[in-house]
C-alpha cells in the first residue's frame, strides 16, 4: 500500500510464516469461501483477520531486519486486522490447459471481479472504495485442476 517502490512503501500487511515454513497463507473459516464453477460466480468474504504490517515487503521478508542495499530500515510489525469481500462473477474467456508431462490439467475461466478491503492498526484505517468499480480490474481467473495423484 502507497507504492510498488520499496523504498517509499509504507504498508505491507501480511500473515507471518508458520511453524511449517508456509508464507503468505492463512485458513479462513468454511462459511468464507462460496463457489459456484458452472454458475462462473465466487466470493470471498474475511472480516477483521489478524495480520501484521510490516510496513514494506523487505521488512516482512527479514523478518523486521530491512535491508542494506537499496537501504531499507529495519521496522518491527504491528498487529492489523483486515477485512475484505471479493467477487468474482461472469466468464469473460475460457481455457482447458493440460500438461500430462507433470501430472496437470484444468479449466480456467477469465471472469470479471470485486473487491472491497479495509485495514486497521493503532494510529491508521483506510477503506477501499465503495463500491468497488469494476474497471479497476486488470485479470482474475477462476479454476479447477488436477494434478499429482489427483491427475487422472
Amino acid at each position: 500500500m502507497g507504492s510498488a517502490s520499496l523504498v517509499t512503501q509504507i504498508h505491507d500487511y501480511n500473515v507471518h510464516v508458520d511453524r511449517n515454513d508456509v508464507f503468505w497463507m492463512i485458513p479462513v473459516r468454511h462459511g468464507a469461501v462460496k463457489v459456484d464453477f458452472d454458475g462462473v460466480h465466487a466470493r470471498l468474504r474475511v472480516s477483521d483477520m489478524n495480520v501484521f504490517d510490516d510496513h514494506d515487503l523487505a521488512n516482512s521478508l527479514t523478518q523486521g531486519l530491512g535491508l542494506p542495499s537499496p537501504p531499507i530500515p529495519a521496522v518491527f510489525p504491528v498487529h492489523a486486522t483486515v477485512s475484505f469481500d471479493v467477487e468474482w462473477d461472469g466468464a469473460l474467456a475460457m481455457a482447458q490447459i493440460e500438461n500430462a508431462s507433470q501430472n496437470f490439467k484444468g479449466t480456467f475461466l477469465s471472469t470479471g471481479a470485486t473487491i472491497s478491503w479495509s485495514a486497521d492498526q493503532p494510529g491508521f484505517h483506510f477503506q477501499s472504495q465503495n463500491p468497488p468499480d469494476p474497471a479497476a480490474n486488470l485479470i482474475s481467473v477462476l479454476g479447477r485442476e488436477q494434478n499429482g495423484i489427483f491427475f487422472t
